[in-house]
């Protein structure tokens, strides 16, 4: 009985041969960025030992989706944008181009995650995902991820953050030092890194023995958040000295607030934001704000992507923030009751 024609060895088998993903074993046929060298000869010796011989046909097909990276990041978040930008310089030096997907009210994370699956991204790079781990995790199955501006503590997944507790307590430093002691965290809600920086903004005022003095009022990423946290405030009748706003965007929304009730900022409130993001500085009084570095965060995301697609350890980078300081923070003024507000000005 003739004997069937032997199967032609396929990137899945030299992948499985030599203990690697099949997206490496592709890398290195390509011989794009991403492979060691002892890597690169390995998989080379045994796609040899298998006969393997790529398909010139599919290869071509794939050409238009080779070397490039994907991005999910949301549509609304200032600081995600400036983020971007510099992952497109850093993918560049790293000899990739990137395919972006955002995330929007009307565009699930799944939805963007699904879009650069059809695109045939080599890796992605997830800004601020609000998904569980395990359900990022899940997504490794397509392709490796990391991770940006958000702790996640699966080994399988890359993450690239700041320290958000300590950037809140440099806030409450600085505002201590400049004497304030009842101070306003408005807090990011569900958003990536908020629980952190609550904890921050509770252990600094704590470590200054002010912690009966602070309040953490829920807040948001948005402008419109900030602007509803700071009206709570202001009709709580118990109206702080300083307020510490989750990011910019949302310290845009507390200041236009202020100053819609009658308010100086900074003679009457202080007021922090973080990020600073590029809206930071265009404000008609530049925020003070804890600045992270997106160029940095970006450098590591896409260095450490590309050591996973080379087979290598997700990356745990955590970058130490620092504080800008502007013109919407000053030491307190003494305040007089204002009979017309209802108010201490």
């Amino acid at each position: 009985m003739p004997q069937a024609p032997r199967k032609r060895p396929t990137l899945v088998d030299v992948a499985a041969a030599a203990g690697v993903s099949k997206a490496l074993v592709s890398i290195v046929m390509r011989g794009v960025p991403g492979a060691s060298d002892e890597t690169r000869a390995r998989v080379f010796r045994i796609a040899d030992e298998l006969g393997y011989v790529p398909d010139q046909r599919a290869r071509k097909l794939r050409q238009s989706s080779s070397g490039l990276l994907g991005v999910t990041f949301e549509l609304r978040e200032p600081f995600h944008g400036d983020l971007v930008e510099e992952l497109y310089s850093a993918a560049a030096d790293a000899g990739f181009d990137l395919v972006i997907s955002a995330v929007a009210p009307s565009r699930s994370e799944r939805a963007a995650i699904e879009a650069l699956m059809r695109e045939r991204v080599e890796g992605v790079i997830m800004v601020g995902p609000r998904a569980g781990e395990d359900v990022v995790a899940g997504w490794t199955a397509q392709f490796p991820i990391t991770v940006v501006a958000r702790e996640i503590r699966t080994p399988t997944v890359g993450s690239v953050r700041g320290d958000d507790a300590a950037g809140v307590e440099l806030a409450v430093d600085h505002l201590v030092a400049l004497g304030h002691a009842d101070i306003a965290h408005v807090d990011g809600g569900d958003a990536p890194g908020a629980d952190d920086r609550r904890d921050g903004f509770r252990a600094a005022m704590a470590r200054h023995r002010k912690k009966g003095r602070a309040r953490v009022v829920p807040g948001g990423l948005h402008h419109a958040d900030g602007a509803q946290a700071m009206r709570a405030i202001l009709d709580s009748g118990r109206v702080p000295t300083a307020v510490v706003a989750f990011n910019d965007e949302c310290a845009g929304g507390v200041v236009d607030t202020l100053i819609r009730a009658g308010f100086s900022v900074p003679t009457d409130i202080s007021v922090v934001g973080y990020d600073d993001a590029r809206l930071a500085t265009r404000m008609a009084e530049p925020l003070t704000t804890v600045a992270q570095d997106a160029a940095a965060f970006a450098a590591h995301a896409v260095a450490g992507l590309v050591t996973m697609l080379g087979g290598g350890t997700p990356p745990r980078v955590v970058e130490s923030p620092h504080l800008v300081v502007r013109a919407t923070t000053a030491p307190p003024t003494p305040r007089i009751p204002d009979s017309r507000t209802n108010h201490t000005r």
